[in-house]
């Protein structure tokens, strides 16, 4: 389903053909940071996009301030980009930077401490003057200390350069202004970085070209800058030796960069057509769910129709309106969103119509943290609505996985006729990672018919349609398009009998509803592939994983396994109704680690569905887990299973 093999080892490996020494790493960690309006997204979706072209695998960490615009040089106002880029298959976008590029003091505050020990740090030091040192947090007045000058950097490396000043000069021969020319320093650190690293620089300067084609001064400024800074690199001395990734031995194929908030879009694009239907998104701009909206809009061509409503409540009601119309109706947004669409989701599963529920999961409750990475609304797409309503619930794992997610997702919608969660997170949805192209005639085909005849005939041998006559075998009501000659028949939230659909209120139709409409989510388990265990068929340990801790989780098993530690991984998609085989899967070890970033909520439902000990490890951070974290739990999950 993407292209990562479960099971292999990914992640660490042994480097014997490095035939140049230390001037070829096996991977690399870059994490660029400074101020909001420094171009940091841009600058390392740049260094993100050649090291794919190279042929690098790759994962990035894009890290956004909370703060649409907090104050210039604050540590608040950070933005930062990870990236990691390795010759080998790779799922994370690395626990700790080798290089930190910190483009003033507060990036330098903010993010020294994610930096490995004995790390290389670049600074642009024109920025490190009094007044930015006191609005970053190193002193006051006469106390200001600059960390650059005290010695609190000696064990890193550090390349002190004048980024700010030399952006400026080699910009005045063109005639940009000073001020105008400071905004391309971005680029200098870029070409800096790209020397240091060997990234080729045409595909810079060609996208340099072609993105700031309407105004010249920018993109002559963009392109000397970046040169300027590439120049530097080889022509410093302090620089020293460049570094070469080599590129990946990934299968064969054609490869993209993606996000997976395009992978998801791209995945509803396919799904509509899969299931020959037309898509008709309604959905209200939220963080960090807004880019599916955006990347759907430019899809007309395929079918999809996207509306920008007044509100959340509005969203779903013109999706679960355009399902009853005939076509494949999706919503999205985050919590708060979801939160506010409950009570028409609520009607969704009484009308029994295919509609699909997009969450990409953010740091709650409220605002939180609109722009940090959550997986804290599992309990909300499990409970979160009033009455007896259960609904099928899928989580995507990784950037790429989010396009087959939603395929999943749009598939159980339309045969079982129920709405559908479908559960990505900040992390999966800015972060990306190569992608290779599937081979469409390998995507299943997810249509369903019409209802168009007639279906039940009355005691008196009156041909009627009873839009609520169940299948045997899904236990889903058919699905007549309003307008079709003869099958005009009423939908709403009353409570309905059973065939006729007519309005009934009696104590035993409503128990017999409550528990048909629960059948029929629970039979979609017989539906759900077996689960796919990785690592030891002996181990005594097993974590246990859903959404986007696979990475994190594949990662720290496959280096412990290394370790020569015995120890098994499975990771769930389908997370209501879970898959059949769970409970036989979980008797068979001794500990089971469930990695969450949440408060353990997955944990709950394990334990009190299965009656096994299993053990949440939980963070609620507003960022993704470190392998190391959940090494730290492996190991001592391995102590208390053998002593």
């Amino acid at each position: 389903m993407s292209r990562h093999t479960r099971g292999n080892m990914t992640e660490t490996i042994d480097r014997t053909d490095a035939g140049d020494g230390d001037r070829v790493l096996d991977h690399l960690v870059v994490r660029f940071a400074g101020d909001s309006g420094d171009g940091m997204q841009l600058t390392g979706d740049r260094f993100t996009s050649v090291s794919a072209s190279f042929g690098n695998d790759l994962s990035t960490l894009p890290d956004f301030p909370a703060e649409i615009r907090a104050p210039a040089g604050t540590v608040n106002g950070v933005s930062a980009f990870q990236v990691n880029i390795a010759d080998h298959d790779i799922t994370t976008p690395g626990d700790e930077p080798n290089v930190l590029v910190a483009m003033n003091p507060a990036a330098l505050m903010a993010e020294l401490h994610r930096l490995e020990p004995g790390g290389t740090i670049i600074v642009n030091e024109d920025t490190f003057e009094a007044r930015n040192l006191a609005k970053a947090g190193y002193g006051e007045g006469d106390d200001v200390v600059n960390p650059l000058d005290d010695g609190s950097l000696d064990s890193y490396r550090v390349l002190r350069v004048p980024m700010t000043s030399l952006t400026k000069e080699v910009c005045a021969p063109l005639g940009v202004k000073p001020r105008d020319a400071e905004r391309s320093k971005n680029f200098f650190a870029l070409g800096l970085v790209s020397w240091m690293f060997t990234r080729p620089t045409d595909p810079t300067l060609e996208w340099i070209d072609e993105k700031f084609a309407k105004n010249d001064n920018v993109r002559l400024a963009n392109r000397e800058s970046f040169l300027a800074g590439f120049n530097f690199g080889e022509t410093t001395e302090a620089v020293g030796i460049r570094y070469e990734v080599r590129p990946a031995q990934l299968p064969g194929g054609e490869y993209t960069s993606v996000t997976g908030n395009a992978a998801l879009a791209w995945g509803i694009i396919a799904g509509g057509q899969l299931a020959k239907l037309p898509v008709t998104l309604g959905s209200y701009p939220i963080t960090p769910a807004s880019d599916i909206l955006h990347e759907l809009s430019k899809h007309k061509h395929f079918g999809v129709r996207t509306v920008q409503a007044e509100d959340e409540i509005a969203a779903i009601g013109m999706a679960l309106g355009a399902s009853f119309a005939g076509h494949l109706g999706i919503t999205t947004t985050s919590g708060p969103g979801i939160a506010l669409k409950s009570e028409t989701t609520s009607l969704a599963v009484s009308i029994e119509l295919p509609l699909l529920i997009v969450d990409i999961q953010r740091g709650g409750p409220s605002t939180g943290l609109p722009t940090k990475t959550e997986a804290s609304d599992l309990n909300l797409a499990l409970f979160g609505r009033h009455g007896e309503s259960p609904v099928p619930v899928v989580a995507a794992y990784s950037p790429t996985h989010c396009f087959h997610a939603a395929i999943e997702a749009m598939r159980i919608a339309l045969k079982y006729r129920t709405p559908v969660f479908l559960l990505s997170d900040g992390y999966l949805a800015n972060g990306s990672e190569p992608w290779l192209l599937p081979d469409v005639s390998s995507l299943p085909d997810i249509s369903v018919p019409f209802a168009t005849e007639l279906n039940h005939v009355d005691d008196d041998g009156t041909e009627t349609y009873w839009p609520y006559l169940r299948d045997p075998d899904t236990l889903a009501r058919p699905w007549a398009i309003p307008g079709t000659p003869g099958l005009m028949h009423r939908v709403g939230g009353l409570e309905k009998a059973d065939g006729t659909g007519n309005i009934d209120y009696t104590p035993e139709n409503h128990e017999k509803m409550v528990r048909l409409r629960a059948a029929k989510i629970d039979g979609i388990a017989a539906d759900i592939p077996p689960t796919d265990i990785n690592g030891d068929a002996d181990a005594d340990v097993l974590v246990l994983g859903w959404g986007s801790t696979w990475a994190a989780i594949d990662a720290a098993v496959q280096r412990q396994r290394r370790a020569g530690h015995k120890v098994a991984s499975a990771h769930l998609v389908h997370l209501n109704p879970l898959p059949p085989d769970l409970g036989d899967i979980l008797s068979r070890y001794r500990r089971v680690i469930v990695p969450e970033l949440n408060s353990g909520q997955l944990t709950n439902v394990i334990r009190a569905r299965y009656l096994v000990d299993a053990r949440a490890l939980t963070k609620v951070q507003g960022l993704p887990f470190k392998s190391r974290e959940i090494e730290k739990a492996i190991v001592e999950a391995l102590e208390g299973a053998t002593s």
